[in-house]
């Protein structure tokens, strides 16, 4: 009882919405104001749950757009934001009384009027800047705000220009408005009114980017935040069009070489790329050019279409001509320049360079998605050979290696196996037991939604359950294993990557059996409906997962609330049903939003639908084709449905 009259308050103050705002205000400010106000929503959802440390991070970012939002809106935005700052000032006290440390909360000063008219500095400090260090006002779109074309352009060509606009490194191109939105083959860096999720600033402000000696300054930088926090707008007449630094010429264009064209395989081949070369070039060249920090001359090979691309020496792959192809040539070490490949390793050996060069006489030619990652590829090329016995092999293996990772050396792990599943943990015996009831008790509900081969072969082959008796080994496992942070609430999750399938809960002793049966349910779903082919989208699994788990969970009014807030979050940032499906949302977004989806599925009116897509997976239908066949048409149509029914 200690805090209840703070907590009341705490609840009072931050989950309102304000949704009146004052006639003056424009489209842009009143966004400003919203996601300022959203944010601390947000806080309030997250410390009426007991996170207080995602309370704290949700603070910190309206602390943040706050400032933004007054320095480049004005006394208007100011004066609707005065009720946030003091919302600000109340939870920054609250939530050092638990403990956790926040920076300092000044309330910033109310900015004069702006003139009708504002002429920019003659010598700004920094482009796109007044000599004061504050965005220059003189250059707006028609809706006003910071201009891509003269202020955000001239800093992407000044700091940025050698590697990303003038060649591509890394696979990433920030010649064009559209070529920076769309984001190297690893993701979208620019989230729109996202300045916390955006990759590009995490990489500048981490000194990652640039590199070469180059520095954005603190203006520079200030002015790229305030820019994406009002939505990333282009300004100009062609988002592809070449970008300049203002009032330069643009740079001479580059030679138009069409990109290489990849060819399907036609099953006539006797070389075949996923089951013979992409474990070559796997075990080979991961560190430098797969999976790589920096790769090394430009040569990414994560995916078909980058390894057709080539790097800065030109393409590597000359279909036809095996042994004329820059990398059958780098393999032996008779190209011109540099040295034999792959640096620092043995050679390989004349059988696998042959084999390779044989590809290459073929056609080059690729048996299997082009935009698919090649270790994926070849992953699901040895799956769809693979014995059940042979995968169960293999996941034991992926599972001990994967434990020894986080296992203390006085804390050896234990295993228990049952139909489906090989439980491991460096918890009692007791509790794995317990998991592993939960899990085949759980099965039943499972079968009943998605049909499958009986015992072992339900998930070709047993699937592995993790089980971590603090929150903190939860924690440094999916740091270890899956290099990434998990949000604070999880206490079970699951991951399938064609090979390796497994769920990692928290469950000790002192856990309720409800408990652990609720943490493995929903997890256990999703998993289910990923292995039903290869080509499910997490989104559509995910979700599934998230509904039917949250069936057999007790969930707290507040619990209901910070859910609720979140959803709104998520479907208040689905743009369209394209940028969705092309993962152009950040992932704790795309869950949220994909479990939107799987509600309106499971709703009684659409279930026989959503029954004949699963089905159709079983059946081994391609993901596209089965839920065409459920809900008659593509998920594109169903998705975009979906955003003008919420709309």
């Amino acid at each position: 009882m200690r805090f209840v009259g703070l907590f009341a308050l705490w609840i009072t103050i931050l989950l309102v919405a304000d949704s009146v705002f004052a006639a003056d205000l424009s489209s842009r400010e009143r966004k400003m104001v919203e996601t300022v106000n959203a944010t601390l929503r947000r806080a309030g959802a997250s410390y009426s749950a007991g996170n207080h440390d995602e309370a704290a991070k949700s603070v910190r970012a309206a602390m943040e757009q706050l400032d933004l939002a007054v320095r480049v809106g004005g006394p208007s935005v100011f004066d609707e934001l005065e009720p946030a700052m003091k919302r600000i000032a109340t939870a920054r006290t609250m939530l050092e009384l638990e403990g956790v440390s926040l920076p300092p909360f000044r309330k910033p000063e109310r900015p004069a009027a702006k003139p009708a008219a504002e002429t920019p500095a003659a010598n700004p400090a920094q482009p796109g800047m007044t000599p004061d260090g504050k965005p220059t006002m003189g250059f707006f779109d028609p809706k006003g705000g910071i201009s891509f074309t003269k202020q955000v352009a001239p800093i992407l060509v000044g700091r940025c220009g050698g590697c990303h606009v003038q060649s591509s490194k890394g696979g990433f191109n920030t010649a064009s408005y559209a070529a920076l939105m769309k984001g190297p083959p690893e993701g979208v860096v620019v989230f729109a009114g996202d300045v916390i999720g955006s990759r590009l600033i995490e990489t500048i402000e981490t000194g990652d980017m640039p590199r070469g000696g180059g520095k954005v300054s603190p203006a520079e930088l200030n002015v790229l935040k305030v820019w994406i926090s009002e939505g990333a707008r282009f300004d100009g007449p062609d988002p592809a069009a070449a970008i300049t630094a203002a009032g330069a010429p643009a740079p001479a264009p580059m030679p138009n070489v069409p990109p290489p064209t990849a060819k399907k395989a036609t099953g006539n081949e006797t070389v075949s790329f996923a089951s013979d070369v992409a474990p070559l070039l796997i075990e080979n060249c991961v560190g430098c050019h797969i999976d790589a920090m920096q790769v090394r001359g430009g040569l990414r090979m994560d995916t078909f279409a980058q390894l057709l691309r080539g790097g800065d020496s030109g393409q590597i792959v000359t279909a036809g001509q095996g042994e004329q192809s820059l990398l059958v040539k780098k393999l032996r070490g008779t190209a011109a320049d540099g040295d034999r490949m792959p640096a620092g390793r043995p050679p390989l050996s004349d059988d696998s360079i042959a084999l390779i060069s044989k590809w290459i006489d073929e056609g080059a030619a690729i048996d299997g998605p082009e935009a698919q990652p090649i270790k994926v590829m070849s992953q699901l090329a040895w799956a769809s050979k693979a014995t059940t016995e042979e995968m169960s092999a293999r996941r034991a293996e992926l599972a001990d290696k994967n434990m020894q990772l986080i296992a203390m050396s006085n804390a050896q792990p234990q295993t228990e196996e049952t139909e489906h599943f090989r439980v491991i943990g460096t918890g009692s015996s007791a509790t794995l037991g317990a998991v592993a009831q939960a899990a085949e008790k759980h099965m039943k509900t499972v079968r009943d939604l998605v049909d499958g081969g009986a015992g072992a072969d339900y998930f070709h082959g047993k699937a592995t359950i993790f089980v971590l008796p603090k929150r903190y080994d939860y924690s440094e496992f999916a740091k270890m294993v899956e290099q990434r942070s998990i949000p604070t609430e999880w206490t079970g999750h699951w991951s399938f990557d064609g090979i390796d399938a497994y769920l990692a809960v928290v469950a000790t002793d002192r856990d309720e059996e409800d408990e652990v049966s609720a943490r493995v349910l929903g997890p256990l779903t999703s998993l289910a409906v990923a292995t039903r082919g290869s080509d499910v989208p997490r989104w559509f699994a995910e979700g599934i997962g998230v509904n039917i788990g949250a069936r057999g969970q007790a969930t707290t009014r507040n619990e209901k609330q910070r859910q609720q807030a979140e959803l709104v979050e998520a479907v208040g940032l689905l743009k369209n049903a394209k940028s969705f499906l092309e993962n152009k949302m950040t992932a704790e977004h795309t869950d949220r939003v994909g479990a939107a989806l799987a509600m309106t599925m499971l709703d009684r009116t659409r279930r026989s639908s959503l029954n004949a897509v699963l089905r159709a997976l079983s059946a081994g239908e391609p993901f596209e084709v089965a839920f065409a066949k459920g809900f008659g048409g593509p998920p594109e149509t169903y998705i975009e449905n979906f955003r003008s029914w919420v709309q």
